[in-house]
């Protein structure tokens, strides 16, 4: 899920990348999967900004070839959206993980739940959380109106708040993968909290349900540098829990390999059906060289 850079040039006709957002960024959302450690680029939408919806986008609309049924959408929607065209056809995430601008958003986690999607996800600090101990307290009824819901009474904290107050000696080092030189590995601190926020989605009884939190406090450093939360079964062990936090790695080098050695950033078409055509030929060059990488070599001829 990113964007594809290019630098702005004037030209005669309206480009559609120059257009979409000034400064020359052509803004996507994308989804893409991991099997067996081979990348596939899943799927992708292009992000449309509010402002072309507006009655002065009309002409640059028509002159780039916009469907009338593309409009303005949330990239957390887009997101769900690709998710949803994938389930139609038989595909669905065993894990799905993503950076804090889409983990920080409480409208695309409830999104992954409804659909019963399990996930890993960056976050910041400032995200605000109960204890694990909380329990919801039931005011009393007083007999006029509707009864009460059940709330909690103490006041949530942040995310650091609670690492910090746990302390780093809460924390184990654990290893996600080998690197080129020697094994990747840091201190995480894991614990489990109930989510706070402005659109908490609680049980019947007013109960928030347990949430995984996942903290990066490498040796050195005063207070956690990442931060995760995740929806994942509590049994689940801390190591796995850490390596599918630290997954995107590989997804960021591929999408690196996507823009800089196949072109994805090298758009320079002025149409909606331009831009698609583009990235699907890009994918399907991204798929070749994959497959090529994981079969073996040709035999030579004699």
């Amino acid at each position: 899920m990113t964007g594809t850079p290019r630098p702005a040039r004037p030209r005669d006709q309206p480009r559609l990348h120059r257009a979409l957002r000034p400064g020359g960024r052509c803004r996507t959302a994308e989804l893409g999967g991991r099997h067996q450690w081979r990348p596939h680029r899943l799927g992708q939408r292009l992000f449309m900004p509010a402002l072309w919806d507006t009655p002065e986008a009309t002409a640059r609309r028509r002159a780039c070839r916009i469907p009338t049924s593309e409009h303005h959408r949330p990239k957390w929607r887009l997101a769900l959206e690709i998710l949803d065209e994938l389930a139609g056809i038989g595909l669905r995430p065993a894990v799905l993980v993503a950076d804090a601008g889409y983990g920080a958003n409480a409208d695309f986690r409830h999104g992954l739940e409804e659909r019963g999607l399990g996930y890993v996800l960056q976050t910041k600090g400032e995200m605000t959380a109960y204890a694990e101990a909380a329990e919801p307290h039931q005011p009393s009824y007083g007999g006029l109106g509707p009864r009460p819901l059940p709330r909690y009474r103490t006041r949530p904290l942040s995310l650091r708040e609670h690492v910090m107050t746990a302390g780093r000696h809460q924390g184990r080092s654990l290893t996600w993968r080998k690197g080129s030189k020697a094994a990747m590995s840091s201190h995480f601190v894991l614990l489990r909290i109930r989510l706070a926020g402005r659109r908490p989605k609680p049980a019947a009884d007013g109960t928030i349900p347990l949430t995984w939190l996942i903290a990066q406090w490498p040796e050195g450093e005063e207070e956690p540098v990442k931060y995760w939360i995740s929806n994942l079964p509590a049994d689940l062990p801390a190591k796995d829990l850490v390596r599918l936090a630290k997954s995107r790695w590989r997804i960021e080098h591929d999408y690196r390999e996507l823009k800089t050695a196949l072109g994805l950033d090298h758009f320079e078409g002025r149409c909606f059906a331009g831009w698609h055509r583009h990235v699907t030929l890009v994918t399907a060059a991204h798929l070749f060289l994959t497959e090529h990488r994981r079969s073996p070599k040709a035999p030579a001829r004699a």
